[in-house]
C-alpha cells in the first residue's frame, strides 16, 4: 500500500516563495503520473498540478498557471512543488497522490498565506 509524506509547507506572506516536497514509499513510483492537490477549509479538494511519470509533460490548474512549478526526481521518489507569487486563496491543506488519485491520502501539508 502506497504512502506518500508532505512537507514543506508553512506561514508565508503574500509575494513569497515556499517549495513543497513528497516522497513516497514504493519504489515504482516512476512508473506513475503524479498530482498535488490541496484543499482549503469548506472547500472540495482540488488538483492544482500534474506531472507524467516521466516529467515530461505538466498541467495545471488555471488558478496557479505561471506561479506553480511541478517537479519530481524519480530516482529519490520524491515530487516537489515550487510555488511562487503567493496569493492568501492559495491557502490551504496541500497533498500529493497519483493521477489518478488512490485513496491513500497522507497528512498534507498546510500553506498559510497572509500578512
Amino acid at each position: 500500500q502506497v504512502q506518500f509524506v508532505e512537507s514543506g509547507g508553512g506561514l508565508v506572506q503574500p509575494g513569497g516563495s515556499l517549495r513543497l516536497s513528497c516522497t513516497s514509499s514504493r519504489t515504482i513510483f516512476r512508473f506513475y503520473n503524479a498530482g498535488w492537490y490541496r484543499q482549503a477549509p469548506g472547500k472540495e479538494r482540488e488538483m492544482v498540478a500534474s506531472i507524467t511519470n516521466g516529467g515530461g509533460t505538466t498541467n495545471y490548474a488555471d488558478s496557479v498557471k505561471g506561479r506553480f512549478t511541478i517537479s519530481r526526481d524519480n530516482a529519490k521518489n520524491t515530487l516537489y512543488l515550487q510555488m511562487n507569487s503567493l496569493k492568501p486563496e492559495d491557502t490551504a491543506v496541500y497533498y500529493c497522490n497519483w493521477v489518478p488519485a488512490t485513496p491513500n491520502w497522507g497528512q498534507g501539508t498546510q500553506v498559510t498565506v497572509s500578512s
